[in-house]
């Protein structure tokens, strides 16, 4: 009920800034700042969709998982499917369209 709310601090907050993010990802996975940017830039295009068909974005934990995945030795298009479109929708449509989307921003 709305009162319960009341009993709580809430403090809401965005993503990281573009360079902070890319930081962050490239300490936390290994992945050099270079190959993090587009999964970074990627990742803010999938955000942009939040709302509209899906109900998620892409939360910098994913990332984090992608260039993880990446820095082991998986292939990007790969990394990029399993750690970051897989975790936000189980629609096969939905999938291809942000498939779409990864192919124009990951070479």
């Amino acid at each position: 009920k709305p009162s319960t709310r009341q009993r709580f601090v809430a403090i809401e907050f965005d993503f990281l800034p573009r360079a902070a993010e890319i930081a962050v990802v490239a300490q936390e996975s290994g992945l050099a700042e270079e190959r993090v940017a587009p999964l970074v830039d990627l990742a803010a295009r999938l955000r942009a969709l939040k709302g509209h068909d899906l109900e998620e974005g892409v939360s910098t934990r994913l990332l984090v998982y992608c260039a993880s995945l990446v820095e082991a030795g998986m292939p990007v298009r790969e990394a990029v499917l399993a750690a970051m479109i897989e975790p936000l929708t189980d629609e096969r449509d939905i999938r291809t369209a942000l498939l779409e989307i990864a192919g124009s921003v990951i070479p």
